[in-house]
């Protein structure tokens, strides 16, 4: 395994284990060193501090992904470290009406770089780094043996890629793979299509939210924007919603929206479905006609050199919003964009709140579920802001 000398004045973030080493943190990187390669951390005197795969000769040089000096790198390693992310995912959402999540999340589960999500007995893989791709026959070894699943499904269709030189990458790895997976959630059942699908077919990560809009939609009318395959809109009908308008520019994302609804037994009387791009929709809604707004977006800062043109796109889609809304009505609104802080979606809310002349109050916030663990140290894994507020 080839050393790495770490510089005196560079071992804090390591000790305190956040999982990226910067080159400029290196004393020295030899010249053929190729990304994947198993690597230990030392300080000057030789100290073991950390294990872990170079990635780059760029910014981030090494990944870390453990902390045990006598740590063998095989396919057992990556089995302990799949089960251990499993246990927690087991033990906390399994059994209580939900049987798909993201079961490894890159760095905050010591497997840097490295997406799976889990849909019932499926998995859908992504490997952001050239440094993981590298491992990815052993990692799918490895996921086999420990769950035996129907198949496996890569989906490794991200920018971050085209920053390591490497090329989208989509397919199926093992198994098969159906055209559309039913799982279950929170006891509600959704039909997923990882293929054609965004991201990896469903945004997991919206669980909790989906759940916390139970208590605000009995009789109210809801419009879900950026409404996908309807994960919103089952749950606003299921809470007792007089009447839900699903909004989205992706005619078959609305067509399995409907066919969720379906599957649910609700009365697919009370939705409206709209192919339309929100921001059109929001400027022609008519005032006060829906009672609360789901805001679920893309991310609007997808590079931080655009993170002003981004925070203004935020700001004025829930400008929007809030023109709709009536007194007392019920915002959901979420930032799925890195480079923009919980404080600043706060902030920006604040002043789209005086644009309209409307007091906010934030009922409740949210940031990551169970599935999606962080790192304490690790600010950069941070994604994903909801704030639910009464107008």
């Amino acid at each position: 395994m080839m050393i790495l000398k770490v510089k005196k004045q560079k071992t804090g973030p390591i000790i305190n284990r956040h999982p990226w080493v910067f080159s400029r943190a290196l004393e020295s990187i030899p010249e053929d060193l190729e990304s994947g390669t198993s690597v230990k951390l030392t300080d000057e005197r030789g100290a073991f501090l950390a294990s872990g795969y170079f990635n780059s000769y760029s910014q981030i040089a090494v990944r870390i992904w453990g902390y045990d000096e006598h740590e063998k790198i095989d396919k057992n390693f990556f089995i302990k470290r799949i089960r251990n992310a499993y246990e927690i995912r087991k033990s906390y959402i399994e059994n209580k009406g939900t049987d798909s999540y993201r079961l490894i999340n890159g760095e905050n589960d010591l497997l840097p770089g490295l997406i799976v999500d889990k849909y019932s007995n499926y998995l859908v893989m992504q490997c952001h780094t050239r440094g993981i791709e590298i491992w990815k026959n052993i990692i799918l070894e490895a996921l086999i043996e420990t769950f035996k699943p129907g198949g496996i499904y890569e989906k490794s269709e991200i920018p971050s890629r085209k920053i390591e030189g490497l090329g989208d990458r989509s397919g199926l790895l093992y198994g098969d793979i159906p055209d559309l997976i039913t799982i279950r959630e929170n006891g509600f059942k959704f039909l997923i299509d990882v293929k054609q699908g965004q991201k990896t077919g469903f945004y997991l990560d919206q669980r909790d939210k989906r759940q916390a809009l139970l208590k605000y939609v009995q009789n109210k009318s809801v419009l879900n924007c950026f409404s996908y395959t309807g994960g919103f809109s089952v749950y606003a009908l299921a809470g007792g919603a007089k009447k839900v308008t699903s909004v989205d520019m992706s005619g078959s994302a609305l067509e399995l929206a409907k066919e969720n609804i379906k599957l649910n037994n609700l009365d697919i009387s009370k939705c409206e479905f709209v192919r339309d791009d929100v921001k059109k929709y929001l400027k022609n809604v008519s005032h006060e006609r829906f009672d609360l707004i789901i805001l679920d977006p893309p991310a609007f800062i997808k590079d931080r050199r655009k993170k002003n043109e981004g925070l203004a796109g935020y700001k004025n889609i829930n400008i929007m919003a809030l023109k709709v809304l009536p007194e007392n009505g019920i915002l959901l609104t979420c930032s799925c964009s890195a480079h923009l802080s919980l404080q600043d979606f706060r902030y920006l809310l604040v002043e789209a709140g005086g644009k309209v002349r409307k007091s906010l109050r934030f009922l409740e916030t949210y940031l990551h579920g169970i599935d999606h663990p962080e790192l304490a140290p690790f600010t950069e894994g941070e994604y994903l802001k909801c704030f639910i507020i009464t107008v």
